[in-house]
């Protein structure tokens, strides 16, 4: 197993800090029982509520698309919601308005909210795996998503959705760990941690694949039925 850049700093360290003792040895001191150096470890915990971590997550710069963005697209909606909804990345008007699922996809959105499952965009929330919209020319990267997971387990957390609509591969990968197709996984209902988690197709696919509708229809049905 390869080892982690973490434990190499590490290991330098302690390799210094040896030769260093053995200098003073040399020169007549004595070792003494007295800690010379300790590593503070850092707190990675993430905040309990939702306002203080959409806080942590504005002022994050982990991953270089933090110097890209206009806005942070944290998420928006019912923090109590029964129906929670994860696409995969802010498109280019969401990091314009900070807001999430906006433009031509957003009212594709809206539509399956109000018209099929009879809420409204109020009733659920709202969110995607990163939560900066990535470089024009530039996919979002595995190490992107990565970054941004733990905020989004912690909302899943923090908001204890019955259930959970993937939009996309990308948004079903990063809930499961699962690396199949959406075509293959759409509709199937997977049980997770205390929510199920139902993939379909992404708004922007049915913008680009209007034939796809029928079987968002019948993925929605199935989620109003269990609501």
């Amino acid at each position: 197993m390869p080892i982690s850049y973490n434990t190499l700093m590490k290991n330098l360290k302690n390799a210094l800090l040896l030769k260093q003792l053995y200098q003073l040895k040399q020169l007549g001191y004595k070792y003494t029982s007295a800690t010379c150096y300790k590593e503070e470890e850092p707190d990675l915990t993430l905040p309990n509520t939702l306002a203080s971590l959409e806080k942590q997550a504005v002022e994050c710069h982990l991953c270089e698309l933090s110097k890209s963005r206009t806005k942070v697209v944290f998420g928006e909606g019912n923090t109590n919601a029964d129906l929670m909804f994860v696409g995969d990345a802010p498109s280019n008007s969401d990091d314009s308005s900070g807001k999430v699922f906006t433009g031509r996809s957003g009212d594709v959105l809206t539509k399956m909210i109000e018209n099929v499952l009879g809420l409204s965009r109020a009733d659920v929330y709202i969110t995607n795996v990163l939560k900066c919209r990535a470089q024009n020319t530039q996919n979002p990267s595995p190490a992107h998503a990565h970054t941004c997971h733990p905020y989004l387990l912690k909302q899943i957390e923090l908001i204890k959705p019955k259930l959970v609509i993937a939009f996309g591969e990308m948004a079903y990968h990063y809930l499961t760990g699962d690396d199949s197709e959406i075509s293959q996984v759409r509709g199937n209902l997977y049980k997770q941690d205390g929510y199920t988690i139902l993939p379909t197709y992404h708004p922007n696919y049915l913008l680009r694949n209007p034939s796809a509708k029928k079987e968002v229809m019948t993925d929605l049905l199935k989620v109003k039925n269990l609501l």
